[in-house]
């Protein structure tokens, strides 16, 4: 009976996995948010698939985050063209190289868009890298340059930077000045130029999450790993750090969430990413745990299969000895009764030969 139930429940365990690996994207989305518990089986199929399914969860942040940006930009340009016309010097841009007709640096600070600085004559690293500290210290911004731009937003790791003969060549845009650019920017073929700008950003966003998610997974892993050799659990670390990956997921939702507020209502959050890597590994540690108490259990259960198998087997001992007691008796029985019967013959003959009986007299 308890090797019957084992089987029963090998075979439930059977039907999940190929139930679990029958299924997308999104059912292993609810799994790695609503059943930890399944971060094990979902480890078994291999790194392979635990990448894809992290590189489509980042695609989806990289379009969110291309789009917000993009609409930053639209508004920016948007906003601009009259501060453009009005106030802005007189500048002109020829093969990769941007000229604005001022002799000092220009800051913006706006409070929707950051603090904008213009400044295209400075080729010094450790300029460019002031105008970025200062970037960074208000919150968010851009950076214009003779030969790039510059992209800093309080949702994005690091910077987003366009060469301008790489992104506008592409467009076949070589030359211009101020007026030209008032003429596009008004006009209908700025579309082409928001396209290119979408998908450089999104291939810089995918490119930079996806590395950094990869190396939370990596710390995250280890952290699990460490906390299975602390249990005595044994597990190959690209397990553990498939399991991390999975354990991810609800953190890169909360920052796709974050992303869609932030867009909306301008909401920062200061330690978003300690929270980012607090909560991927708190459901990585849920995830162990409820592994150790699931293996707990098992280990119960076969003890108490091997108890059941020793008490079934003493009781076929106990009878297949009973059997040969029995076996034993019915044998000697037989040669009593074998014995007897002889004996009864040979008196029988005798009483034929007419040969008197034995008298104990």
């Amino acid at each position: 009976m308890a090797q019957e139930d084992n089987k029963n429940k090998v075979e439930e365990k059977n039907e999940e996995y190929k139930e679990l690996k029958g299924k997308g994207f999104f059912k292993k989305v609810k799994y790695s948010v609503f059943n930890i518990e399944k971060y094990p089986e979902m480890a078994t199929e291999g790194l392979g698939k635990a990448l894809s399914y992290i590189a489509k969860l980042v695609v989806i942040l990289a379009i969110v985050l291309s789009i917000w940006i993009l609409w930053q930009t639209y508004q920016i340009i948007k906003e601009g063209v009259s501060y453009l016309e009005n106030q802005f010097p007189d500048f002109s841009y020829s093969d990769g190289i941007l000229t604005v007709n001022t002799e000092e640096p220009i800051t913006i600070d706006n409070e929707q868009f950051g603090r904008i600085i213009v400044d295209t004559k400075t080729d010094s690293e450790e300029t460019i890298n002031q105008y970025l500290n200062s970037i960074n210290e208000y919150g968010a911004g851009t950076l214009i340059l003779k030969n790039r731009v510059v992209l800093k937003n309080i949702a994005m790791v690091g910077e987003i930077s366009y060469n301008y003969k790489e992104s506008l060549d592409s467009i076949n845009l070589t030359t211009f000045n101020k007026q030209d650019v008032v003429n596009y920017v008004t006009g209908g073929q700025i579309n082409s130029l928001y396209f290119s700008i979408f998908v450089t950003l999104f291939i810089y966003s995918f490119s930079m999450y996806f590395i950094n998610t990869l190396w939370y997974a990596i710390i995250i892993g280890l952290v699990g790993y460490f906390t299975m050799f602390m249990l005595k659990m044994r597990m190959r670390y690209v397990a553990v750090f498939n399991m991390a990956i999975y354990a991810l997921t609800l953190s890169t939702i909360l920052n796709i969430l974050y992303v869609l507020i932030n867009m909306l209502f301008n909401f920062n959050i200061e330690y978003f990413s300690i929270m980012y890597v607090t909560v991927a590994t708190i459901y990585l540690l849920a995830a162990i745990f409820i592994l150790k108490t699931d293996l707990i259990k098992k280990q119960a259960e076969v003890m108490k299969i091997v108890e059941a198998q020793q008490i079934v087997k003493k009781e076929l001992e106990e009878k297949e000895k009973e059997e040969q007691e029995k076996k034993k008796e019915e044998e000697n029985e037989k040669q009593t009764e074998k014995k007897e019967k002889k004996k009864e013959e040979k008196h029988k003959g005798n009483l034929d030969k007419g040969e008197p009986e034995e008298s104990n007299a």
